[in-house]
């Protein structure tokens, strides 16, 4: 595939990031649409956007360096490429940290936790869509070895430097199965949001719809990288993955229940009865 998309100069433009790039403007500009469906000020959104951002790629890079201090003591040049190294833990760690800061962010500015969350599902969805796109080029998350005809071969040396790609080798476009996935659960969210019936409803179908896109297309990826549970029957992502699916049932069963108590309660609240007029 190509790890570098182009050229300017000297400088080298990675596929990887030009994807990562592309979602996180598409998703940004979506996110101003959805706010305004969930009830949500735009110019919030767009700060929380970008505090959630800023605390994803500065926290993971500075986990990296820490990790591999040694290296970086040794090798000052090797900060160099840091943009260019790409891993599920630091994808983890990312995710994480931007979590927890967009938690603090809403806390601080009173935004509602759920209505927040279902305007930030479908745009987070399509930004992973752009994300898995870009993998597919860098040779990130690679696929298992496979004859079928839809096969991808890596034969460019920094795939295999910067992702750890095998070479030569036709595997499974584990990645852009997984793109088609969170794109169809961005697409699907979008048409369902105006029509949700009370707030965090799409960020607990977001929860379990990523949670088995996430679940299936592992099976297609190798394991290199991603952790053994169970002997190897499940990877570290397939663990996560189970964890928003329950996540998201109870998400959607807790508001149900809800929903519904409060209505048997008015159901059943007796109604004054007027007095007859003399």
């Amino acid at each position: 595939m190509h790890p570098i998309l182009f050229h300017i100069g000297p400088v080298l433009v990675p596929a990887y990031g030009a994807m990562a790039a592309l979602g996180v403007l598409l998703a940004l500009g979506l996110a101003q649409r959805t706010a305004h469906s969930a009830g949500i000020h735009p110019n919030q959104m767009w700060s929380l956007c970008i505090v959630a951002l800023f605390a994803a790629l500065a926290g993971s890079r500075l986990l990296l360096v820490i990790v591999n201090w040694a290296v970086v003591r040794s090798h000052p040049a090797w900060l160099l490429g840091l943009a260019m190294i790409h891993h599920p833990l630091l994808a983890a760690a990312g995710a994480l940290l931007a979590v927890a800061a967009a938690a603090l962010y809403m806390r601080k500015h009173h935004m509602p936790l759920a209505g927040t969350a279902d305007a930030l599902a479908a745009p987070l969805a399509l930004f992973l869509a752009c994300e898995q796109i870009g993998a597919l080029l860098a040779g990130s998350g690679y696929g298992t070895e496979t004859a079928a005809r839809w096969a991808v071969t890596y034969t460019s040396p920094l795939a295999a430097r910067w992702s750890g790609a095998p070479l030569g080798v036709p595997v499974h476009p584990a990645q852009a199965y997984a793109a088609l996935a969170f794109l169809t659960i961005s697409i699907s969210l979008l048409m369902v949001l105006p029509h949700r019936r009370q707030q965090g409803d799409i960020a607990g179908l977001w929860l379990m719809a990523a949670g088995v896109a996430i679940y299936f297309t592992e099976f297609w990826r190798d394991t290199e990288g991603r952790g053994a549970i169970l002997r190897g029957a499940l990877d570290g992502p397939q663990l996560a993955a189970i964890a928003f699916v329950l996540a998201g049932a109870l998400v959607l069963r807790r508001r149900k229940g809800a929903g519904i108590a409060g209505d048997a309660a008015t159901a059943e609240t007796p109604h004054p009865v007027e007095a007859p007029h003399v």
